[in-house]
């Protein structure tokens, strides 16, 4: 639903009352491997969403199937690593049925050592999540559910094309407590067109009521080719302006930190131990495997991502022949990767490891360009670690593009 790389123009990482509580748990993440899912069916497009995702759900069995052959045909791609996190992403995972989960576990369980797998998460549709729908998750190893809420606001949920009501997404949180999920993570987005501070407010104090583990909140994009940014260029709709998006940011921070969420990276907020293991795997570098149109993999040198197109894919998998493309790290792309996967988290850029993984020469690079930041006060080196300060929020993005490498 929801991307996890892109970077905000916005960002606020209060970090030094958090870090020890962290420590210890990112680094039990940091020799185990994740295996992300694409499951690209949806049954409405959204109207801000550009990921890939599919109407055709008459291909699911089909699709299936051509997954499973993919878990097996790369069962050597993780190199043996246990894996620590699994992730159904999409698209709406919640339109899989029974057997679609028995099959998919059970390729895993053959292929794969998730003996310690310590988060399976599941992608919902509020509206998918009925009772006896949660009854066949709590079936199976799910033990994290991650709902696409997006707004509580009637009106905005009919403009996105949601097909949940904001009392359905209330019910179907409540639904998964009873059906025994302790880990539920709920999306937002902020920004919407004509959202007022109230408005986002509300949405906030509503999604604080429901006390889920976790929550995701991103500001509206509008990415080109979407039908919102046809709507954008049509003036049917118009982006609020910088200080109300500035305003919704730190509304956010704020709401979230008095009730007791911790703030771990730009869009993230949890309860106590309760962060994304998966999504932190991302970006503290940890090897994984993405299997499915458009899905992406990362062993911890080369980065690969398959075909964007159902039909390519299933096709490609029945033949043997999968469609993907690769790109092989240099040591300055593996720099800027580790500036732009670190500097989002509450961790920040681990100097000591960018000098042992890159040598002097990068480690200079980036204090040399750091420096003008941190006598002004928006970053902090403390603990061999670079990190935002809140006054580096609003300028972040300049900061990122200052100490990324360039090769002339």
């Amino acid at each position: 639903m929801f991307q996890t790389f892109p970077l905000m123009a916005v960002y606020c990482l209060q970090v030094s009352e958090y870090l020890s509580k962290f420590a210890n748990h990112i680094n039990q993440l940091i020799h185990m491997a994740g295996i992300y899912l694409h499951i690209p069916f949806c049954k409405t497009r959204c109207i801000y969403c550009d990921f890939y995702s599919t109407t055709h759900n008459e291909l699911r069995t089909s699709y299936v199937k051509a997954l499973c052959h993919e878990l097996e045909m790369r069962k050597e791609y993780l190199k043996g690593e246990p894996i620590e996190t699994i992730y159904f992403g999409g698209g709406t995972p919640s339109q899989l049925e029974e057997d679609n989960f028995q099959l998919i576990f059970n390729t895993i369980r053959t292929h794969y050592d998730i003996g310690n797998c310590k988060e399976i998460t599941l992608e919902a549709n509020p509206d998918d999540l009925s009772n006896d729908y949660l009854q066949i998750l709590a079936s199976f190893p799910f033990n994290r559910i991650s709902m696409g809420i997006q707004t509580f606001n009637e009106s905005t949920l009919k403009l996105l094309k949601r097909r949940h009501s904001a009392s359905q997404a209330i019910e179907a949180v409540k639904r998964s407590r009873e059906a025994g999920f302790k880990n539920i993570s709920i999306d937002l987005i902020y920004g919407l067109p004509g959202e007022t501070a109230g408005q986002w407010e509300h949405d906030l104090q509503q999604a604080i009521d429901l006390q889920p583990e976790h929550i995701s909140a991103y500001h509206l994009t509008y990415e080109e080719g979407t039908p919102i940014y046809i709507m954008l260029q049509q003036h049917q709709v118009q982006e609020v302006d910088e200080e109300s998006s500035v305003n919704f940011f730190s509304i956010l921070i704020d709401r979230l930190k008095t009730a007791g969420y911790e703030h771990y990276e730009i869009s993230n907020f949890c309860q106590p131990g309760k962060y994304s293991r998966h999504n932190t795997s991302y970006w503290k570098g940890i090897p994984y495997l993405g299997c499915g149109p458009s899905a992406h993999s990362f062993n911890g040198h080369t980065r690969e991502w398959n075909v964007a197109s159902i039909n390519d894919y299933i096709e490609g998998i029945e033949k043997e022949a999968r469609r993907f493309e690769t790109e092989v790290r240099d040591k300055a792309t593996a720099y800027n990767e580790l500036v732009i996967t670190s500097i989002r988290t509450m961790w920040g850029i681990p100097l000591d490891k960018l000098e042992q993984e890159y040598g002097p020469e990068f480690l200079n690079y980036c204090r040399k360009m750091a420096v003008p930041y941190v006598k002004s006060g928006k970053l902090s080196e403390r603990d061999n670690t670079l990190r935002l300060t809140r006054e580096g929020i609003f300028i972040s993005d300049s900061i990122m593009r200052d100490l990324l490498f360039v090769e002339e």
